[in-house]
């Protein structure tokens, strides 16, 4: 089958499109023809071999972590899909693969695609609406009447979080450049800093949650707009030691990790807020109750642009520029 495989790390190497072996079908496994897969900027950071201590994979490796497909195999002791579902996914971690033309995927992490979305559309849900459910819903149990700011509203997660925020019955503020005020606006957001004209860390104040997917300056200024209680949640790091004893890491990377998180558990400390890391896992039956929220029209895909598969590496670049207003899905089939 055709793939786009990482051969070696680093920026320069790209993706190579290659000929590999139809995978493995495991027992809890299904196999799945891939109609559409969507980027995501973590797809370029294991690319360039920022998480290989973290995600040791071993090349070459396909790449690729959100999939929207038809099943055309299962595995023996699969029993919630059979041929011809149309399901959504983003496999676990060691599994990943979806720019390619098929992919085994254990059943666990699958769930039945949205039935009011295109393929495309399917695709660009499952790794931003698993990190926005589970930053919202497992770590902050964000509640109404609570207000939480989310930063990079335009974004992937971004624009997801947003409207499972104002579902959850929060008060939703955002950041954003000037030209994407409108379209987070029409996602729901209540405040709207458009970071080009203002500082966040001047005009919020007395948050319950922050979600950042920022740099460390943004970070460690968010520190200030949460009220004492307040959380925390990153999901582009530092990685913490919770983090470290969730993944089984071994003693050096736990203490490693714990020294770089050491400054914003500190000032978080100082401020009597708490502060969590927060790496995505796979979950299909998160992603069925995500589809539920999407048939019922309460949450909407956003869609940036649509690359053919020849032009995955062309899609990356894109979603690195950090332009892209939602997601950028590259269709396969």
């Amino acid at each position: 089958m055709k793939a786009f495989i990482v051969e070696r790390y680093g920026r320069a190497t790209g993706l190579r499109a290659a000929e590999v072996p139809e995978p493995e079908l495991r027992d809890d496994d299904v196999l799945v023809e891939i109609n559409a897969a969507s980027v995501n900027l973590l797809d370029a950071k294991i690319r360039n071999g920022e998480f290989k201590l973290i995600l040791p994979y071993r090349s070459p490796f396909t790449l690729g972590h959100d999939v929207a497909g038809k099943v055309v195999r299962v595995g023996l002791n699969v029993q919630r899909f059979k041929p011809g579902d149309e399901v959504y996914a983003r496999p676990r971690d060691g599994r990943v693969g979806t720019f390619a033309e098929f992919i085994a995927i254990d059943e666990a992490d699958v769930a039945m695609k949205p039935n009011n979305l295109t393929m495309e559309e399917a695709a660009s849900i499952p790794l931003v609406g698993l990190t926005a459910w589970q930053a919202l819903i497992d770590r902050a149990n964000l509640k109404k009447g609570q207000i939480i700011l989310i930063h990079a509203g335009s974004g992937g997660v971004g624009t997801f979080a947003i409207q499972l925020a104002k579902h959850l019955g929060a008060t939703v503020a955002t950041t954003t450049s000037t030209a994407n005020v409108e379209l987070v606006r029409s996602l729901g957001a209540d405040v709207v800093i458009d970071y080009k004209k203002q500082d966040f860390g001047k005009v919020l104040s007395g948050y319950d949650v922050v979600l950042n997917s920022l740099d460390g300056d943004t970070l460690h200024r968010s520190v200030n707009v949460l009220k004492p209680g307040g959380k925390l949640i990153s999901i582009s790091g530092p990685p913490d030691g919770a983090f470290a004893r969730e993944q089984g890491l071994n003693w050096f990377l736990r203490q490693a990790m714990r020294f770089l998180s050491f400054g914003i558990r500190r000032k978080a400390n100082s401020r009597h807020v708490s502060y969590s890391f927060l790496f995505m896992r796979a979950n299909g039956d998160q992603l069925s109750e995500i589809a539920s929220l999407i048939e019922s029209g309460i949450i909407r895909p956003v869609v940036d642009r649509v690359f053919p598969f020849e032009a995955t590496n062309e899609a990356l670049a894109y979603v690195e520029a950090g332009r892209s207003k939602g997601k950028v899905v590259v269709k396969v089939i």
